[in-house]
């Protein structure tokens, strides 16, 4: 590979592009998958409650990104907002736990991918398909960033369309207009003789709690959109089009899709317990495999779809990871190495080292070092709520500091809904699922340190490269007259 040919990011990301990419990181596993079990624990109208209440929180904290992402497209995104309207060490935090949960993430992908293809040829070997995923990923994110982005706009657009045709299909197979006797709404009001609970809300308000904390996990991979802003053609026009309409897609996504789910199968189906990793039980599926004389294939489509969709959350993780990493090394916060671009404007040292941390986290997994992989994953689960938490902070920061040096809001290209409600509304529900996303550790027969650990980790190392960063280099919170809004990086 050639080494830097240029001295920035090449904005190379057009519209339909950019719409893609919000919604491909937010329509994964989480909706084909932990949807089941969402209704399976909270009920239809738990399940929906829930998703639609963090939906508002995602909502509020992409309309902030979308104000400053807008003003200030510069690579880095919201690590970089922490540096100018917070403090350098929160900034410098905020990246690498960043890089750090999305390199993790993209050897979770390696893993599911090597799983799902076994559905179809189950005496391969694994590694050798994680292998070919690696290559394909690589050369993907090595090429171009238009290459990126023209595969996730093609990986996201087969997840869309399924999901599109399951609410059309779900819709008709509610009413019975497939050939079937019409299902009505008789699931939205089923009990579970067990446990004497009664649908749509099962459970009680603990219930919703914790499937709010599985609809957030669901919804990481949006804020991709503010790093890739800095490569994307017209940030001005392109970014607030895509906050604006990329959001409500993919909450009717989710709540369209649980309503059919929920009116199809009955909370007290097992079959949604099971969903986890097996496509056989993705509700999906289940649904699919119902609709008469089509329903044999339907196991084999979900396969190719869940596929399709690893590989975009795998693709948008090391372009993620790889461009947080090369701003950091702009900024000082990473060795220069990883600020080098090449002749097509790619960062090469910084995709090649995300991709070899993948890697080496998914090879632990095969060699039999399990508890360090999980170790890892887990706790990097929480790092996505700790970036919307401090994207909250940073745009109450920006907005004080934007009117403190006499600016007029007349003048931002992009204007928050709901401001100042909006952030201080996602920093309330952030703060709730930080503290308790993990709270089935305490609940346990038997507590678990192991358990504990994996949940909370990154808690503590958040601090400790906060605090440690601070002491070394005495940083200090910046003055609302000091905060920088040159567009300049």
């Amino acid at each position: 590979m050639s080494t830097s040919h240029t001295d920035e990011l090449q904005r190379s990301i057009g519209s339909r592009q950019l719409s893609m990419i919000a919604i491909g990181g937010a329509i994964g596993t989480g909706l084909f998958f932990a949807s089941g079990g969402a209704i399976s624990q909270a009920g239809p109208g738990g399940a929906i409650l829930a998703y639609a209440i963090m939906g508002l929180a995602v909502y509020c904290m992409m309309q902030s990104l979308g104000e400053m992402a807008t003003q200030l497209p510069i690579a880095g995104s919201f690590e970089a907002y922490a540096e100018r309207f917070v403090d350098p060490s929160l900034g410098f935090a905020f990246g690498w736990n960043y890089w750090f949960s999305w390199s993790i993430t993209l050897a979770a992908e390696f893993v599911a991918g090597a799983l799902i293809v076994q559905f179809w040829f189950p005496h391969t070997n694994p590694t050798l398909w994680a292998m070919g995923f690696f290559t394909l990923l690589m050369s993907l994110n090595l090429l171009s960033v238009k290459a990126y982005a023209e595969a996730e706009y093609w990986f996201a657009s087969i997840k869309v369309v399924t999901v599109v045709i399951f609410l059309v299909v779900g819709a008709l197979m509610i009413f019975g207009m497939l050939g079937d006797e019409s299902v009505g709404f008789q699931n939205w009001s089923i009990g579970d003789p067990k446990t004497q609970a009664h649908a749509p809300f099962v459970g009680g308000i603990t219930a919703v709690l914790m499937v709010f904390m599985v609809a957030g996990f669901s919804f990481q991979g949006t804020e991709g959109v503010g790093l890739a802003a800095a490569e994307t053609e017209d940030p001005g026009k392109n970014v607030p089009k895509a906050i604006r309409t990329v959001f409500w897609r993919i909450l009717l996504f989710y709540i369209g899709s649980i309503f059919v789910v929920g009116s199809l199968i009955a909370f007290t189906d097992p079959n949604l317990m099971h969903g986890e990793g097996d496509i056989a039980f993705s509700p999906f599926t289940i649904v699919f495999q119902r609709i008469p004389k089509v329903g044999y294939y339907a196991a084999n489509v979900m396969n190719f779809v869940i596929l399709s969709s690893v590989l975009s959350c795998g693709n948008s993780s090391l372009y993620v990871s790889s461009r947080m990493l090369y701003a950091m090394a702009h900024s000082g916060k990473a060795p220069k190495l990883f600020g080098h671009l090449n002749r097509r404007g790619v960062p090469v040292a910084a995709v090649w080292a995300t991709g070899l941390v993948g890697a080496l986290a998914f090879f632990a997994s095969t060699v039999g070092d399990q508890k360090i992989y999980q170790i890892f994953y887990n706790a990097s689960g929480l790092t996505g709520f700790m970036i919307w938490l401090g994207i909250a902070i940073c745009h109450l920061r920006f907005r004080k500091a934007w009117v403190a040096q006499g600016r007029k809001l007349s003048d931002l290209k992009f204007k928050s809904k709901l401001y100042p409600y909006g952030p201080w509304l996602a920093l309330v529900l952030f703060v709730v699922v930080i503290l308790g996303a993990n709270i089935g550790v305490f609940q346990a027969p038997e507590f678990s340190w192991f358990d504990f650990i994996t949940s909370y980790l990154m808690l503590p190392a958040f601090l400790l490269l906060y605090f440690g960063h601070k002491l070394v280099n005495k940083t200090r919170v910046v003055p609302l007259q000091d905060c920088n809004f040159s567009a300049e990086e």
